[in-house]
């Protein structure tokens, strides 16, 4: 009976010794907020958050930003950072501008091979005031991709079927518009995507401080470790 016990507690140690090996792979679908200089991918995309800070901005590391302090903190690792400045998830960005070619939906298909990935967006459509249209869940068109529903919806059934073993988390700024936020969630719902909704963040030009950073992570580690 000791015997076996042991070799029990052999397995187990070896387990949680695997576990510990094998961090997470994380990626980010996202804007502005999860932009730093050199950290991401295509190295092209528009930034907000430099090593000489502009914008009025107190943050000059990546090491404060909010997905680089998650991942220290699980001992996970990054994959890809496909953020941009600015960008929309629907294909209509600022002055009816066409943002098809750095929106959430033209770029959902290049975050690697991970086991997460953080969408991180809205916060542009609301800001630009991009359409609405219908809440849409299937035989989109390329004209319907111009609002945010429709849009939406595209994404993450595209993502839920291209990353099929990976965990998606949509996470919701604040101080968005109440028809943003209400479409975000239901869409969530819909594809039973897990809606991370931020509360209270610190923000200097309407992007995360320091202080905001480190909030969100909080935010982001309570939801995913109380699962």
């Amino acid at each position: 009976m000791k015997k076996v016990k042991h070799h029990f507690l052999i397995i187990i140690f070896f387990c949680l010794l695997g576990c510990a090996q094998n961090p997470k792979k994380i990626s980010i679908l996202g804007d502005s907020y999860s932009t730093f200089e050199g950290y991401v991918y295509p190295e092209t995309n528009m930034l907000w958050y430099f090593k000489n800070p502009r914008n009025g901005t107190d943050v000059n590391s990546v090491e404060q930003l909010w997905w680089y302090r998650f991942i220290q903190d699980h001992n996970d690792q990054l994959e890809v950072n496909n953020s941009f400045s600015g960008s929309t998830i629907c294909n209509t960005g600022y002055n009816r501008m066409d943002f098809s070619c750095c929106s959430f939906t033209a770029r959902m298909d290049n975050l690697g091979d991970p086991d997460i990935i953080f969408i991180f967006g809205a916060t542009n459509d609301a800001w630009a005031g991009s359409p609405l249209g219908e809440f849409q869940y299937a035989n989109w068109t390329k004209a319907s991709l111009y609002q945010f529903r429709p849009a939406m919806a595209y994404m993450l059934d595209y993502m839920l079927n291209h990353y099929s073993k990976t965990k998606i988390y949509f996470i919701l700024n604040t101080e968005l518009s109440d028809a943003i936020d209400a479409s975000v969630k239901t869409i969530c719902a819909h594809y039973k995507i897990d809606c991370i909704e931020l509360k209270n963040i610190d923000k200097i030009a309407g992007h995360p401080s320091v202080k905001g950073m480190e909030q969100i992570n909080q935010q982001i580690s309570a939801f995913i470790d109380n699962q």
